[in-house]
């Protein structure tokens, strides 16, 4: 969300305040706000790149015409509204139907054929998917479409579970609903659009037997991941968020919940770094995936 449309949501005639404004938010202030963030939504504003976080904090303090940053922080305790604005600024998502979509024709064509093999090598009675940081549901229906068209048979016999999570309630409930703009068909393939979605106003309704593939949860990434044993784990353009302490952290969470043949998709403009990197290893540098540094082969 940028700065002029927090603005066109800001209430009352309170005094202007230029845009260039600077607020310096002290540690108290800002441990104020994120206290207020956590304690009411659950969203650990602590594990956010620091300098990111404050410019955007400066968004709402200048939509809302505060004067100051204390005066913020009072109307942020008392409008149950502006938290949500708030975190709208600080969670922003650019989300659509096969986003890099030589991703997804990797993970069609590679990727998930090799995990049908090797759960009837192994026995397994199901597959679960998981997208980190769903946004409105493009990325985990976009899974279920390609599940959907190419894999009907497979999952006769081993049945897949998608899980999605994200931490804005608001995002999450336009996934469930399931209607979705033009903008968002950008990547989509013709066959898919004509197959799995009917028209609704100036968008288009996704199908409700695809829908129904997808499980979606409030929670943020320090939450408990969804699955044990995931095979398919999606957390992409969601780091970028995070410091690289934090970011190691996810790593370790993640190492610790992906299967012993599961895999991981991380964002183009991601990757490991630092310690973590021993926990991985590379099986596509350009489509930025990888596997368990101690994964057999499958």
């Amino acid at each position: 969300m940028s700065s002029d449309a927090a603005a066109n949501n800001s209430p009352g005639e309170a005094l202007f305040v230029p845009a260039h404004a600077q607020f310096e938010i002290s540690d108290e202030e800002f441990a104020q706000i994120s206290h207020t963030l956590l304690l009411k939504r659950g969203f650990n504003l602590n594990a956010y790149k620091d300098r990111c976080v404050r410019r955007r904090i400066a968004i709402r303090i200048r939509a809302n015409h505060c004067q100051t940053v204390k005066e913020y922080c009072t109307l942020l305790l008392s409008q149950k509204d502006e938290l949500d604005q708030l975190l709208k600024v600080l969670t922003i998502h650019v989300s659509q139907f096969f986003r890099n979509f030589a991703t997804f024709e990797k993970l069609r064509r590679e990727i998930i054929p090799r995990l049908f093999a090797a759960a009837r090598q192994n026995g397994a009675a199901e597959l679960r998917f998981c997208s980190l940081g769903c946004a409105s549901g493009e990325e985990p229906y976009t899974l279920a479409l390609i599940l959907a068209e190419h894999f009907a048979r497979e999952m006769q016999s081993i049945p897949v579970s998608i899980a999605a999570a994200d931490v804005d309630a608001t995002t999450l409930e336009q996934a469930k609903r399931g209607v979705f703009s033009q903008e968002r068909m950008q990547e989509m393939p013709a066959d898919y659009l004509q197959g799995y979605f009917s028209a609704s106003g100036a968008g288009y309704q996704l199908a409700p037997e695809i829908m129904a593939m997808v499980n979606f949860s409030l929670g943020d990434m320090f939450d408990n991941l969804l699955y044990r044993d995931c095979d398919l784990l999606l957390c992409r353009n969601v780091l970028i968020y995070f410091s690289r302490e934090q970011q190691e952290k996810i790593f370790r969470n993640i190492a610790g919940v992906l299967g012993r043949h599961g895999f991981l998709v991380l964002g183009k403009s991601e990757t490991i770094l630092g310690e973590s990197r021993a926990l991985f290893q590379t099986v596509c540098p350009v489509e930025r995936m990888y596997r368990r540094h101690d994964a057999g082969e499958c």
